[in-house]
């Protein structure tokens, strides 16, 4: 199946195909299922673990079409702050010239803490998808709700629960080969 996705990391090699061209460009990339975005951040976490990163991925839709993907990097850049969904809120909000990303989904396989939860909120984002509960940490239902706090300015759209089982998986085999070392 040929890969459609542009992955936001750095100067475009087309630079016609972004700013404003965005939407043109998302016009002919496929459309995919929250599921299928999940599998593409599935293996963006994959990625992740390669480096020492706590193997999360995050996938950002258009319509329904994947405009970016990324994964964890605060091992590799040694930056607190390189969560997937903050990287991947950076390169769309970058490569679109505009903070309010009202049109994006965010498919990402561990529920959002509370720095990336708000910044999704921030962003004004329209929903974010996750895989994985996390009690800990979950700000998006688990321990906090920051997604659906009227207090707010803006509510994001939560679905929970896509693909769970494999983004646990991932993240229990990471830690598992952590705690062995």
């Amino acid at each position: 199946m040929p890969c459609y996705v542009v992955q936001f990391c750095g100067p475009p090699a087309d630079p016609s195909l972004f700013g404003a061209h965005f939407a043109l460009s998302v016009a002919n990339v496929p459309r995919v299922t929250d599921e299928e975005a999940m599998e593409q951040a599935l293996a963006e976490a994959a990625a992740a673990r390669e480096h020492g990163d706590v193997p999360i991925g995050a996938v950002a839709l258009v319509e329904g079409r994947v405009v970016a993907r990324r994964h964890n990097e605060r091992e590799l850049r040694g930056d607190p702050l390189a969560h997937a969904e903050l990287l991947i809120l950076a390169d769309v909000a970058r490569e679109r010239s505009d903070w309010r990303l009202e049109d994006v989904t965010v498919v990402v396989t561990l529920e959002p803490c509370p720095m990336c939860a708000g910044a999704l909120v921030a962003a004004r984002v329209r929903r974010v998808v996750f895989g994985a509960a996390d009690p800990k940490a979950g700000a998006c239902g688990s321990l906090y709700n920051l997604c659906a706090d009227p207090r707010l300015n803006h509510e994001v759209d939560v679905r929970p629960g896509v693909l769970a089982e494999r983004s646990s998986a991932l993240l229990s085999a990471f830690f598992a080969d952590r705690r062995a070392r």
